[in-house]
């Protein structure tokens, strides 16, 4: 399959392309004529990049990039956290990578990438020996004028909120039957499990409270089956142009919940934080590694002159911020080590009068509210051996901190 796959590439376009052409030039005369390629073509080029996911599915890789310069010609997976190339799957060049690539996008998405250089979707194939479809969230991107692709597997089984660990507080400032508006956000770094988390809160509720339930995402990755709640799903870029058009509009379609993907930018955040003054339950993520840093950054992200309005109203409505950070454990895996903050009076008086930096000690000391620092959550893991020293201290945010606390063990 492999070697025909590369003569049809490179007979049908690769070695048409003229020799004046280069760099990113190059690549939209791949998609000027990819209609060279017969529907047969591209058929086994799925089949192909199909087996290659296959591959990846039966390692237990979370990630696969292909394509770009840095590849070198190689596939890459990252498994339990290491990212490394498959050296016994095929090498295919840069050019037919991008072919490949390119075969995975509409014609809509290939012309958007020419303007963008970016271009974010969603993929399923069928994994025959599971019988059942596997989801993916792509990535596609320019990597020195060459096309690379990165994507990630979505879990097909979704995590039980138990096994977070969360003290009753906590679940119960995440439950829509508890409390019925406030934002809660979940924080971490990329690949740090936070669409888990909020997929792990999505399935709490389908299976116990009748709401409706509107997920906007770019792309939406793991899709619920409406049980106990009813769940629409809104992809950014196919159902709805952008997250803030999403949670304006979630506002005439009689929701009781918002799961916004992501808070990128001002009009999001603005828009959230409007969304949840009206009485809705917003949850929502940010790229931060710890709950103080979240705050700040959202008040950080839109105009000085708009910061003491922002600040204030952050204050009234966020109830919840989760940090995480997947670990390495000492058996080669992989843990969830967590910060958590529920948001009491001392701490909303902290965000109205921008004292921020008294809020780690507050997560320190409400323990027995059902708060937990990153530092603490490591040294538990850490006691139960779990993970290793150096591991806890190379994911600690506060090092001296942790030195502190593992010291008085």
């Amino acid at each position: 399959m492999v070697e025909e796959l590369k003569q049809i590439i490179n007979t049908k376009l690769i070695a048409k392309v003229p020799p004046t052409v280069f760099g990113q030039d190059r690549v939209n005369f791949f998609i000027e004529n990819y209609v060279v390629f017969t529907a047969e073509d591209r058929t086994l080029f799925l089949q192909f990049f199909n087996r290659v996911l296959t591959n990846m599915i039966e390692r237990e890789a979370s990630d696969i990039e292909v394509g770009g310069f840095a590849s070198d010609g190689y596939i890459w997976m990252r498994t339990y956290g290491k990212k490394e190339r498959v050296k016994d799957l095929p090498r295919i060049t840069a050019d037919e990578a991008a072919v490949i690539i390119l075969n995975l996008l509409t014609e809509n998405q290939r012309r958007y990438l020419t303007v963008t250089r970016s271009q974010d979707f969603s993929y399923t194939f069928f994994h025959e020996r599971r019988n059942q479809n596997q989801r993916f969230r792509c990535t596609v991107y320019f990597d020195l004028d060459n096309i690379s692709l990165n994507m990630r597997a979505i879990s097909t089984t979704l995590r039980a909120i138990e096994s977070y660990e969360f003290h009753p507080n906590v679940i119960r400032a995440l439950s829509h039957t508890y409390i019925k508006f406030g934002l809660t956000l979940i924080t971490g770094i990329t690949g740090s499990g936070k669409s888990s988390t909020l997929d792990a809160i999505i399935d709490m509720h389908n299976k116990i409270d009748p709401a409706h339930i509107v997920i906007i995402a770019s792309p939406l990755e793991f899709v619920h089956k409406s049980n106990v709640s009813i769940i629409r799903h809104r992809e950014v870029g196919r159902d709805v142009l952008s997250f803030k058009d999403g949670v304006v509009q979630a506002l005439r379609q009689d929701p009781d919940i918002i799961i916004i993907g992501e808070m990128r930018d001002p009009d999001t955040i603005m828009a959230a934080l409007e969304v949840t003054d009206t009485g809705h339950k917003v949850f929502s993520t940010l790229h931060t590694s710890s709950a103080v840093e979240s705050i700040d950054r959202i008040i950080a992200e839109v105009h000085p002159s708009e910061q003491d309005r922002v600040r204030n109203r952050l204050a009234d409505v966020l109830t919840c911020v989760v940090s995480q950070k997947l670990v390495p454990t000492v058996n080669g895996k992989i843990t969830l080590a967590k910060e958590v903050l529920l948001v009491t009076p001392s701490v909303k008086a902290a965000i109205k009068n921008n004292n921020t930096s008294e809020i780690y000690m507050m997560i320190n000391q409400g323990v027995q509210q059902g708060m937990i620092t990153l530092e603490q959550d490591l040294k538990r893991l850490y006691i139960n051996k779990k993970i290793s020293l150096d591991t806890a201290v190379a994911y600690a945010n506060n090092k001296t901190r942790l030195q502190q606390i593992l010291t008085a063990v």
